[in-house]
């Protein structure tokens, strides 16, 4: 586009003013599509004003917003074309104060034909030296938004031109109300901005007290939905069934079941039944009688009398022998149990969470585990996220994590941004139970107060040196990982166990140590593979 340039000495006779307003509304419109933003639009617009009808130094003067009801308001020079920024800078009015100040208090348009007759013509942006040696007029229009006037379009004019002055006003006019529709509309945003900004902080502390009320950290989908899930059946007395890897917290999902429901004031039992010798299943769980075995001189009630009333949480429910599953499953049916080495029913009314890391439909495929006790346990089945889908919580998790262990052990370790980032990296799968117990170690061993993305690395699993061979353990060099690398429960097949026990002639220590395991990982991989 080639634009006609006028000077302050006054356009040419020849000049087509419709034909250069035309083209300045329909650039000023095409700015306004391409931008909403107030800043470039107007900016642009005063730059069109001279270049295309000779509308010079124009300047838009907007309300300051830092006024307060104890000092005079006023006004500045916010968007200029043909001034400096010295001569911009200079732009300050108060209402009332010169030609302005005028129009800002009155909410009037003013024009001057001569700034030099004009006593009330402050001269302030720029002196009358720099201005051109003809008589020059000076135009100033309000800006308005709904009504109140907050600022003002202004520009000089050779009085001596080619054109009228009323034809020069109407588009005046026009752009400063356009101006003032766009500055309304930034208003507008900005105050949308700042009620979704405090909708997403009260949404933000809703969520953050909504998991704080169950103990649980984080706020990613996946843990929502989740808990979303959990909150909707609390209320019923079906039976929940928690499904995951483990260490997803599903004791901590457990408890909010009961902190959900309308049991919350009665007694919440966990058992882990992984823990419990096949032998002494149902006596923990249903009591015994007094004389029912050796040993027993007192009668006691099992943990589900214990839990009567309230909610009974049974972890690694994969775990319970046949024999019990067929008496769990009469529990549930009917609500009542017998002690053992008892005579009488005893009715209870308990609400039953159990929780596995096991495929229990493969389970009942292999004839591990009773098909009705599976359908009457699947009633409300929830998958709780690994700790991988929900990334965005490491490190809220992490820093709890650290103030805990920097709270049990009297310590001030604390994580670089870049170790929370190389945290957040990593896929645990350990999932949280993992990440506590690597922070724990972090706080411990630490050499240094703060923990980097490097002071880190010898901490994280990934880097464990592997062991050379299973029937000669080496001393690990000084720079490998104080730490294990994570090895899910079913790691090592039931002949792999067998042969290492054959090799160190029965010594469970030794054989865990050949195997890269723990004494404790070694003997729950023994119990879970029935050997003894």
């Amino acid at each position: 586009m080639t634009i006609h340039t006028t000077t302050d000495a006054g356009a040419s006779p020849a000049t087509d003013w419709p034909v250069q307003e035309l083209l300045l509304m329909r650039e000023v419109m095409k700015l306004v599509g391409r931008s909403l933003a107030p800043a470039f639009v107007l900016r642009e617009m005063l730059h069109l004003m001279s270049e295309l009808l000779g509308l010079n130094r124009g300047r838009m003067v907007l309300a300051d917003d830092s006024d307060s009801g104890n000092t005079p308001r006023t006004a500045s020079v916010r968007h200029a074309y043909g001034l400096t920024a010295a001569e911009a800078a200079r732009g300050v009015f108060q209402w009332g104060e010169g030609i302005t100040g005028r129009v800002l208090a009155s909410g009037l348009p003013a024009i001057v034909q001569d700034v030099d007759a004009e006593p009330l013509f402050l001269f302030r942006t720029v002196a009358r030296a720099d201005l051109p040696p003809q008589t020059v007029a000076f135009i100033a229009l309000p800006i308005q938004i709904n009504g109140a006037t907050v600022g003002v379009l202004a520009c000089h004019r050779i009085r001596s031109r080619q054109r009228h002055l009323n034809d020069d006003i109407t588009v005046l006019r026009l752009l400063a109300t356009l101006a003032g529709q766009l500055l309304q509309l930034e208003q507008l945003v900005a105050e949308q901005t700042r009620q979704l900004q405090t909708r997403n902080q009260q949404l933000s502390r809703a969520l953050d007290t909504h998991t704080a009320r169950y103990g649980l950290i984080g706020r990613s989908p996946a843990l929502l939905q989740a808990l979303g899930e959990l909150e909707r059946v609390s209320q019923s007395q079906a039976t929940v069934l928690l499904l995951g890897e483990s260490g997803t917290g599903k004791e901590l999902f457990a408890r909010a079941v009961h902190l959900a429901s309308g049991r919350h004031a009665q007694p919440f039992i966990k058992v882990n039944c992984s823990a419990i010798p096949e032998t002494l299943f149902e006596s923990e769980l249903f009591g015994h009688e007094r004389g029912a075995f050796t040993g027993a001189n007192t009668a006691r009630p099992g943990w589900f009398e214990q839990a009567n009333g309230g909610t009974i949480f049974l972890d690694e429910i994969g775990e319970l022998p046949l024999p019990m599953q067929s008496k769990l499953l009469r529990t549930l049916q009917e609500g009542t149990l017998v002690r053992l080495g008892g005579q009488r029913e005893l009715r209870i009314d308990v609400r039953l969470v159990a929780a596995t890391n096991r495929d229990q439909a493969r389970e009942v495929q292999a004839g591990r585990f009773r098909q009705d006790l599976y359908y009457r346990l699947n009633v409300i089945p929830i998958r709780l996220p690994s700790l991988r889908e929900r990334r965005e919580d490491v490190r809220a998790l992490a820093l709890h994590f650290v103030s805990r262990a920097n709270q049990s052990h009297q310590r001030n370790v604390y994580l670089a941004p870049d170790a929370l980032a190389r945290l957040e990296a990593h896929d645990w799968p350990g999932n949280i139970r993992e990440l506590g117990n690597l922070i724990e170690r972090i706080v411990l061993l630490a050499d240094h107060t703060l923990v980097t993305a490097a002071a880190l690395e010898r901490f994280m699993p990934a880097a464990w040196a592997p062991l050379a061979a299973p029937e000669t353990p080496q001393a690990l060099p000084l720079s490998a990982s104080l730490v294990r690398e994570y090895q899910s429960a079913r790691s090592h097949s039931t002949q792999t166990l067998q042969d290492a026990l054959l090799r160190h002639h029965g010594n469970q220590s030794q054989a865990a140590q050949s195997l890269g395991l723990t004494l404790r990982q070694f003997g729950y991989r023994l119990r879970k593979a029935g050997l003894r």
